[in-house]
């Protein structure tokens, strides 16, 4: 399975509620943390929320209408 990049932020809080939002919607999810450990407490890293390639129309209204409220 394809996957492909929906949703990226600075929080991982901020992508764990966008891939909830997606789970309740049926829509797979995964959040890659591209944070580097090293400087954990010091920078924020960068969360990617991605959804099956065939979904990502979908994820992504899905994803609007959730920010939009």
């Amino acid at each position: 399975m394809e996957w492909t990049l929906v949703f990226k932020t600075a929080l991982y809080t901020e992508a764990a509620i966008v891939k909830g939002k997606l789970e309740e919607h049926q829509i797979p999810a995964q959040i890659l943390n591209k944070q580097d450990s090293m400087y954990m407490l010091t920078l924020p890293g960068l969360h990617e929320v991605y959804v099956p390639q065939h979904l990502q129309a979908l994820a992504k209204n899905v994803i609007d209408e959730s920010l939009r409220n």
